[in-house]
């Protein structure tokens, strides 16, 4: 693997995957918490959650002294903040799945907030030449990390689209975000985390040119009328095939804060 792939494949990723390289209070009344049974107040938290506000928003979302490991960086440059309408796709049906491989979000949601975080490379073994000094300072996890509020069920409604898109476009689609177009070769469900009102985790391969595929794992969580988009690469992953592990602590205290 050359230094000059990888260079290729980072502005690949970074553009084109993630365009970077980037809880609701409420619940049932008393009255109905002493007649309903488990699942009726399950369903009548969610129908009573309310939208956060950006300030409200802001403050669930991560900040540096959230994370053990990895740096959180509050404010996101522009050109790595993408917006919808800069998304491109193929098929309505693959909408979804292309607004969380670029780092933003589904459906209309009242308010978001965006961080990114980038995890710890490893030093490089005394003696290493330029070439594996770059490949090691590559060899990390970054993510995009998108909360959005939604009003009048809009959070369930995102949820239920992304799942519907990963059963339609399991097999691929393609999408153009940021000028790059992408070809997803493959879309799997994963193991999604625990502590959320629904969660969903994916793997995503894209075809990264000259036989290469990129690998992007994002998990999507729900507290409440609040949805979480985090999308994580690794581009020497990218480049070599080989699996990485998804930074779950991202998660875990995504939804600490989330309550």
């Amino acid at each position: 693997m050359g230094s000059t792939a990888v260079r290729r494949t980072t502005l690949t990723a970074s553009a084109g995957v993630l365009a970077l390289l980037v809880t609701a209070c409420g619940g049932s009344s008393a009255d109905d918490d002493k007649k309903g049974d488990s699942a009726t107040a399950q369903a009548d938290k969610a129908a009573s959650a309310t939208a956060l506000t950006a300030a409200e928003l802001t403050k669930a979302a991560l900040v540096q002294a959230d994370v053990k490991s990895g740096t959180v960086t509050e404010k996101v440059p522009a050109e790595e903040d993408v917006a919808q309408d800069k998304v491109t796709f193929d098929g309505e049906g693959c909408a979804p799945l292309a607004y969380l491989q670029s780092g933003t979000y589904v459906g209309k949601p009242a308010a978001t907030v965006k961080r990114t975080w980038k995890g710890e490379a490893e030093k490089p073994a005394d003696g290493a030449s330029d070439e594996e000094k770059f490949q090691a300072a590559a060899d990390l996890e970054q993510a995009v990390i998108t909360l959005a509020s939604y009003e009048d069920g809009g959070a369930e409604q995102a949820m239920k689209d992304l799942d519907a898109a990963v059963g339609k476009c399991a097999s691929g689609f393609s999408y153009t975000v940021a000028g790059s177009k992408n070809d997803v070769l493959e879309v799997a469900k994963t193991t999604a985390p625990e502590g959320a009102d629904e969660a969903i985790a994916l793997t995503v391969s894209v075809d990264a040119g000259e036989g290469a595929k990129a690998q992007l794992k994002a998990v999507v969580v729900r507290k409440g009328a609040t949805v979480a988009y985090v999308p994580v690469i690794n581009v020497v992953s990218a480049v070599t095939g080989e699996d990485f592990d998804y930074p779950t602590e991202i998660i875990d205290a995504q939804l600490a804060k989330l309550g």
